[in-house]
């Protein structure tokens, strides 16, 4: 894809998932992890707003840490991104074992959840566009076998997830149904992200 600025990309994340997925739709960055608090950010939203949606707080995440790579690099654009998972008002966090990520699925499992993915940009300093986009993912019941086997065959990778599972691999079949945008799934609403970049110049029209 022809660039149509010279502005540097950084995205904000050590995801290379998210990195590649950007090169594969033709859009160069380099990647720097930003050092945030996820956990102190989401409860200060809380505390703030008791009633705050999924939604916001995945758009604050995402905001969060955009600003925190822009302010070391304010020349650059920088896009942020995190995700919420949340069923029946309530907000999921990655767990921190094999224990936990069981728990997680025997919550999720024969039940909707909604995936919240933020996404934000920043430039010095500032955050200048933010947008959110909601996946509705139907997990179908599972029986303990089939949770047996799917723990050991994911291990402890099942706890980079706040869900449990990638649906780019044995995580589907978790899943009868689902609504939503892939890319949202995976993390990255890139058609918003690509749209806003081809507004600004960045990328070809």
């Amino acid at each position: 894809m022809t660039r149509k600025s010279d502005v540097t990309l950084i995205l904000a994340s050590a995801s290379e998932s998210r990195r590649r997925m950007l090169a594969a739709a033709g859009v160069s960055c380099c990647a720097i992890a930003a050092d945030v608090d996820e956990r102190a950010i989401r409860e200060s939203a809380l505390a703030r707003r008791p009633a705050a949606a999924p939604p916001d707080i995945a758009v604050e995440l995402a905001e969060a840490k955009a600003l925190a790579i822009s302010r070391l690099e304010p020349s650059a654009l920088v896009i942020g991104g995190d995700q919420i998972l949340a069923a029946d008002g309530r907000i999921f966090e990655k767990p921190d074992g094999l224990a936990a990520a069981r728990r997680q699925l025997e919550a999720l499992e024969g039940r909707v959840h909604e995936l919240h993915s933020g996404l934000a940009l920043a430039e010095a300093g500032g955050v200048v566009w933010s947008t959110c986009q909601t996946a509705l993912l139907h997990m179908r019941p599972l029986s303990p076998a089939f949770m047996d086997h799917y723990l050991d065959q994911v291990g402890a990778d099942v706890c980079t997830s706040v869900g449990c599972y990638k649906l780019e691999g044995l995580g589907v079949q978790l899943f009868e149904r689902i609504d939503g945008d892939f890319f949202t799934i995976l993390g990255l609403p890139l058609l918003r992200l690509l749209a806003e970049l081809r507004s600004r110049g960045i990328i070809a029209q």
